[in-house]
C-alpha cells in the first residue's frame, strides 16, 4: 500500500553539503503537490521535501472531512474562490486519472429558519457570481431528497464531492519521488537562513541547503516564518475541530453532505453531516479554541502555543467580538447534548447514542494584530523562498491550483 512505503522510507540520512535547487518544508498536501507541480515543471530538477513527523499528511491534511468543496462560500475574486473551484475539478482529474475513489454525491446547505433564509438567498447570489450551479430547493423538495432533514429551504450544490485526502497526498509523493524529489522525515527545522545565491535550512544536528525555499508549514506557517525573518504581524492560532461518527448501520441517515447556512461573520462552516469515502457518517467539526497546535486528544495542552497567542493583541481582539459564539462552542464541547442540538436543528433524527467519538482535526487561523481574521489564503515571498502563511479550508480542495500558484512564485525568478 502506498501508506505503508511512505513509512519504511522514515529517517534517511540527508545528504550534507549537496545543494539541492529545491527544498519544500511541509509534507501536508499543498507541500508535496507544490513539489509535484515543480518536478513536472523542471525535470530533473534536485528536490528535497522536509516533513518533522514520520509521515505524510499528518496533520491538517488527514484531519478533515475529505470533503471536495465547490467554493460557494467564499469572497468573489477572492483566492479561495478561484482556487478552490478550479480545485475541484483538478482534484476529481487527479483521482480518476490514479484510480483513488471520488463520489461526487452533492451539497445540501440547509436554512432552518427565516434568518438563515436570508442568508441563504444572499449566499445564492454569491454563487452565480462565482460561476456555479447551484439549486435553490423549497422545504418540501428539501425533505423529498432527504426525508431525515427538515428546515424551511435548502442550496443543492451538485459538484461537491468526498475523497481520502491522504490517498491523494501519498499518490503525489510517489510521483515525486519517481522524478527524483527525496522526502526527509524525522526532519524538524529550527533555522532558516537565506543569503544571495542559496537558503540554508538547519535542525536537529542536520542542515539543508537549496537555491530555492518553498515552506507549507501549516500550524507552524508564523514560526517557519519568524526564522526566515518575515515580519509579518500575525500569529496562527489553533482551533480545535471535535468530530463525532455514527453507528455503522446509521451511516446511510442521509445521503447528501448536510451543511448549516453558515454566519459570514465567522471562518468556519457550522456542524455538518458528512458521509466520508470509506462508508463513515460523521458529525462535525465544531471549532473551540485550542490548547496545542498539534495536540489532538481532548484537553490537550502546550504552554508555548498558549503563550504564544496570549502574548499576541490580535488574540484578545478576536476573543471579545466572539465571547458568546466562543462559550457556546466552549459549552457544547463539553456537553455532548449542546453539541447535538446543533445537529438537530436540521436533522432531529439524531440521537445522543448516535455520537460515537473521532479523532479531532486543528485548524490553523492566521490573526491579525488588529483583530482581524485572516480569511483568504495568503503567500508571502522572498528572494529565495515563498511562504504559505495561511491556507486553512477548503486548502485541501484547491492543493493543485495553489501548488500552481506557487510554482509560479518560485520559477518566476528561478536561475
Amino acid at each position: 500500500m502506498l501508506t505503508s512505503r511512505v513509512q519504511t522510507e522514515q529517517y534517511i540520512d540527508p545528504k550534507v553539503g549537496e545543494m539541492y535547487d529545491y527544498c519544500v518544508i511541509g509534507g501536508g498536501i499543498v507541500g508535496v503537490a507544490t513539489a509535484h507541480e515543480i518536478l513536472r515543471r523542471r525535470p530533473g530538477a534536485s528536490l528535497v521535501i522536509l516533513e518533522k513527523a514520520d509521515g505524510l499528511a499528518t496533520h491538517q491534511t488527514g484531519h478533515n472531512s475529505g470533503v471536495i468543496h465547490s467554493g460557494i462560500y467564499y469572497e468573489p475574486r477572492s483566492l479561495k474562490a478561484e482556487l478552490s473551484r478550479r480545485g475541484a475539478a483538478l482534484t476529481k482529474e487527479f483521482a480518476a486519472e490514479h484510480g483513488i475513489p471520488v463520489d461526487e454525491r452533492g451539497k445540501l446547505l440547509v436554512a432552518t429558519d427565516a434568518a438563515e433564509a436570508v442568508r441563504m438567498t444572499a449566499l445564492l447570489e454569491r454563487s452565480k457570481i462565482n460561476q456555479l450551479t447551484v439549486e435553490l430547493l423549497d422545504a418540501a423538495e428539501l425533505r423529498r431528497r432527504e426525508p431525515n432533514v427538515t428546515g424551511v429551504g435548502a442550496l443543492f450544490v451538485p459538484t461537491t464531492g468526498i475523497v481520502d485526502y491522504r490517498r491523494i497526498t501519498d499518490t503525489l509523493a510517489d510521483l515525486v519521488r519517481a522524478a527524483g524529489g527525496v522526502i526527509e522525515f524525522g526532519a524538524r527545522v529550527t533555522a532558516i537562513t537565506e543569503s544571495t545565491d542559496k537558503v540554508e535550512v538547519s535542525g536537529d544536528g542536520r542542515s539543508w541547503s537549496a537555491r530555492h525555499l518553498v515552506v507549507c508549514a501549516g500550524l507552524q506557517a508564523d514560526r517557519m516564518a519568524r526564522l526566515a525573518g518575515i515580519h509579518m504581524d500575525f500569529r496562527i492560532i489553533p482551533f480545535r475541530g471535535e468530530y463525532y461518527r455514527l453507528p455503522t448501520e446509521r451511516s446511510k441517515l442521509v445521503h447528501h453532505l448536510i451543511y448549516p447556512i453558515p454566519d459570514p461573520e465567522l471562518p468556519f462552516l457550522g456542524v455538518h453531516l458528512s458521509p466520508t469515502i470509506d462508508g463513515e457518517l460523521t458529525v462535525g467539526p465544531n471549532a473551540v479554541l485550542g490548547m496545542a497546535r498539534e495536540g489532538y486528544r481532548k484537553f490537550s495542552f502546550r504552554g508555548a502555543d498558549v503563550w504564544d497567542y496570549l502574548k499576541f493583541p490580535g488574540f484578545y481582539r478576536v476573543a471579545r467580538a466572539n465571547v458568546r459564539t466562543g462559550a457556546r462552542e466552549m459549552r457544547n464541547s463539553l456537553f455532548k447534548r449542546g453539541y447535538l442540538a446543533e445537529c438537530r436543528k436540521y436533522c432531529p433524527e439524531l440521537t445522543l447514542a448516535d455520537l460515537l467519538p473521532k479523532e479531532a482535526g486543528i485548524r490553523a487561523q492566521a490573526v491579525l494584530r488588529n483583530g482581524t481574521l485572516v480569511h483568504d489564503f495568503m503567500i508571502e515571498r522572498t528572494p529565495r523562498s515563498v511562504h504559505v502563511l495561511n491556507a486553512p479550508s477548503p486548502a485541501a480542495t484547491a492543493a493543485l491550483p495553489i501548488a500552481e500558484t506557487i510554482a509560479d512564485k518560485v520559477l518566476e525568478g528561478a536561475y
